[in-house]
C-alpha cells in the first residue's frame, strides 16, 4: 500500500508518516521498484498502534522510548507494560477531570435561570460533581 493510501486510511498526513518513520516510531518502510514506500500489513499495524498511543496522550519521546524497548525484545516486557500503565493512569485522571467539568456544566445548565450563583455554590458544584445542597 502506498503512502497516499495509508495516509487516507488512517486520516494522517504523509508528512506525519514520514516523520514517524524518520524518528523510528515505524520500522523502515520498504520501497518498491520505483523507490516509493510500500507499506505491508505489519507496517499498517505499527501505524495503527502508534496512532492509538498518540491519541492516548503519549508524547513522541515516550513513544520513541517504547519502540526502542520493544526492539530490545522480551527482556523489556515489564518496562513496556509499565509505560502503558502510566499512560493509562494519566488518561484516567484526564477523564475524571473532564467528567467533573461536564457535571459542573450540567449543574450550570440546570440552574441557569438562577442567574447568579455565589462563588461558594459554584465552587461546590464543580468540586462535587454538580451536587450542591441548598
Amino acid at each position: 500500500m502506498n503512502i497516499d493510501a495509508v495516509a487516507k486510511k488512517f486520516n494522517l498526513t504523509k508528512d506525519t508518516l514520514r516523520y514517524w518513520e524518520r524518528v523510528g516510531l515505524l520500522p523502515e518502510i520498504k520501497r518498491n521498484a520505483s523507490g516509493y514506500r510500500d507499506y505491508t500489513p505489519h507496517d499498517l499495524n505499527w501505524v495503527f498502534y502508534i496512532q492509538v498511543l498518540r491519541k492516548a496522550g503519549m508524547t513522541v519521546e515516550e513513544l520513541i522510548e517504547f519502540v526502542k524497548l520493544y526492539r530490545q525484545g522480551d527482556a523489556t516486557v515489564q518496562a513496556r507494560k509499565q509505560l502503558l500503565i502510566d499512560q493509562q493512569a494519566d488518561l484516567k485522571e484526564q477523564v475524571a477531570e473532564i467528567q467533573k467539568t461536564l457535571n459542573y456544566l450540567s449543574y450550570k445548565i440546570d440552574h441557569f435561570e438562577d442567574h447568579t450563583l455565589n462563588y461558594e455554590k459554584e465552587k461546590l458544584a464543580y468540586e462535587h460533581g454538580g451536587e450542591v445542597d441548598g
